[in-house]
């Protein structure tokens, strides 16, 4: 039996929620209809066992034959053993349908948000796709978990009301008829229900996404005094949850006292009127007592069916916020007829003039700051309108996989994840000891490890919040450097380091990345002084090329924009 998801979960169908829930279901057949079968078993058996009490009573008790009554007896305790051995089994598997139907999902969402990769933040919200594996997945779960008795429930059903129906048809047709009234009769709670779950689950998101917001840029509100007015904005957010879950919880507690209420009503109908029947002798004691123990019994399918259309809403919901992630499109489309990019070349684009020669160490420029990251994006071309060419060859007729694994651009919102240092720096281990300490030196990160406990099999903390914002840093130019591409495109690599440290860097950096094509956006003279060519770019068009030194003193723009001067500052000096 399958314990947990495969390796690879398939293409989701994501046209609608029910159509997601029956791909996860499909992709599990054999665990669901596994658990369906030991469920039918578990709750079949149970469902033979008021009649099994009633002949004991009738042919044993009431008949005083002991041979008759040790024979139910012993049917008793032997349908008893088959209960409890189904009911081992038909647990193992709603685990196991739990666990592939929440981890595939998580399979297919992460895999998604990988190949999305710059275009999912600009279409939904950190919390968004946080909830998902908060809450989400463990709805879907449910769901499929609670299938196998589901199944159960509905062939004990037809069980009980032929046995019934055996016995006394007026009885037989009170249970037929009566217990799917009652269903129908929770019907109209259910919609209401789904619609306030569904708003539950938006502002939960919502939420998620401030508090990462906050928790990400905590340092900077307190350097700015921001923490009282991110705090209200949080206490009014959570207020709204707290809002829509007292309306969801409200609609809940009602439909679990109704589960409540209509079975013990019909209970109490049941056995009223097989008692009625006994009194007039056309039942005997017997079969009053399975009467009342199929009227207790058939309270377990009632309750199992509300509690599957209840999980049913929460799945449909959480599966609509799964297609939300699975219906998204990457910015960048893949070519109908891929073209192989070369090992080497210029990295050229037209549109803003900028060509990094092979094998050098180029440094651009820009005159205004915030263009920095767009010019990063066109020349990895993570803007889908970039025309860049490398070595002749258009990005755009070149594959992601190629193209991500010929240029590599590391920018500013690079993060760390949880794991050890050495899986952080190297995560396809292709690297030896030797080569991991080369690029720390490089990055000058050699304090970094030093530090550390247990060396590169030290554990990194979330988002390395352990580390300074400097330590951060160099560590993921570590892991930009052992990444090794054809060509490196590093947005202020060192913004957060002391100006020894970024000496140090800009020394070694050229010596590292001797022979490939590395690309460094910055405005820091440290580096622009150790670079082989650098590009001024202003206005979004190259400006000027050439040697820091000689744009210095042949370009105005460019050194006011490194030296940070105005114009009239400029003048008065």
């Amino acid at each position: 039996m399958k314990q947990l998801p495969l390796a690879d979960p398939g293409t989701p169908d994501h046209r609608s929620p029910a159509r997601y829930l029956w791909w996860v279901a499909r992709g599990q057949k054999s665990t669901l209809l596994g658990g369906m079968s030991f469920g039918i078993l578990w709750m079949g058996s149970q469902a033979f066992i008021p009649a099994i009490l009633g002949k004991a009573v009738d042919q044993g008790v009431a008949a005083r034959d002991g041979e008759r009554l040790l024979v139910w007896t012993t049917a008793l305790a032997a349908v008893g053993i088959v209960q409890a051995l189904a009911g081992i089994m038909r647990h193992r598997f709603a685990v196991s349908n739990w666990l592939s139907a929440a981890y595939r999902t998580v399979q297919v969402v992460t895999r998604k948000s990988a190949d999305l990769g710059a275009t999912l933040p600009k279409n939904l919200a950190t919390g968004e796709v946080v909830s998902i594996g908060a809450g989400d997945l463990s709805y879907i779960g449910n769901l499929m978990e609670v299938c196998a008795r589901f199944a159960g429930s509905i062939v004990s059903f037809v069980v009980v009301a032929v046995i019934l129906l055996q016995s006394s048809t007026v009885l037989g047709l009170v249970v037929l008829i009566g217990v799917p009234v009652m269903l129908f009769a929770l019907g109209p709670m259910l919609r209401p229900l789904h619609k306030q779950q569904f708003a539950q689950r938006q502002a939960v998101g919502e939420l998620n996404s401030l508090g990462s917001d906050i928790v990400s840029g905590l340092r900077v509100l307190r350097g700015i005094g921001g923490e009282e007015s991110f705090s209200r904005r949080y206490r009014e957010e959570s207020q709204e949850v707290r809002r829509t879950g007292v309306k969801v919880a409200r609609i809940q507690s009602v439909l679990d006292a109704t589960q409540v209420l209509l079975p013990g009503i019909f209970v109490v109908s049941v056995v009223g009127l097989g008692a009625h029947f006994a009194l007039r002798g056309e039942l005997s004691a017997g079969t009053l007592l399975a009467f009342y123990g199929y009227a207790m019994f058939l309270v377990l399918p009632l309750r199992t069916a509300t509690e599957f259309a209840n999980a049913l809403m929460r799945g449909l919901v959480a599966a609509g916020r799964v297609n939300r992630v699975l219906s998204l499109t990457t910015d960048i489309v893949e070519p109908a007829e891929p073209v192989r990019l070369p090992d080497r070349g210029d990295l050229v684009d037209p549109v803003s003039g900028i060509r990094a020669r092979n094998g050098l160490l180029t440094a651009i420029v820009s005159a205004e700051a915030d263009r920095a990251a767009e010019l990063a994006d066109r020349l990895g071309r993570y803007d889908a309108s970039s025309e860049v060419r490398y070595g002749g060859v258009t990005l755009a007729s070149a594959t992601r996989a190629d193209l991500r694994d010929r240029i590599l651009v590391s920018d500013t919102g690079t993060q760390l994840f949880t794991g050890t240092l050495r899986d952080e720096l190297d995560p396809a281990h292709r690297r030896t000891d030797e080569e991991l300490l080369a690029a720390i030196r490089t990055a000058s990160a050699e304090d970094v490890l030093v530090a550390l406990p247990d060396g590169l099999d030290s554990d990194v903390e979330e988002k390395g919040r352990s580390f300074s914002g400097g330590q951060r840093q160099r560590l993921i130019l570590v892991r930009a450097l052992l990444a090794d591409p054809s060509v490196l495109v590093l947005v202020e690599p060192t913004s957060a380091v002391d100006a020894h440290t970024e000496m140090r860097i800009a020394e070694r950096l050229a010596d590292y990345r001797a022979g490939r094509s590395t690309v460094v956006l910055t405005s820091s003279p440290l580096l622009l002084d150790r670079v082989d060519e650098v590009i001024f770019v202003a206005a979004g068009r190259v400006v000027a090329v050439g040697k820091h030194r000689q744009l210095l003193e042949e370009q105005p723009q460019y050194r006011n924009t490194v030296t940070r001067q105005t114009e009239d500052e400029e003048v008065r000096a």
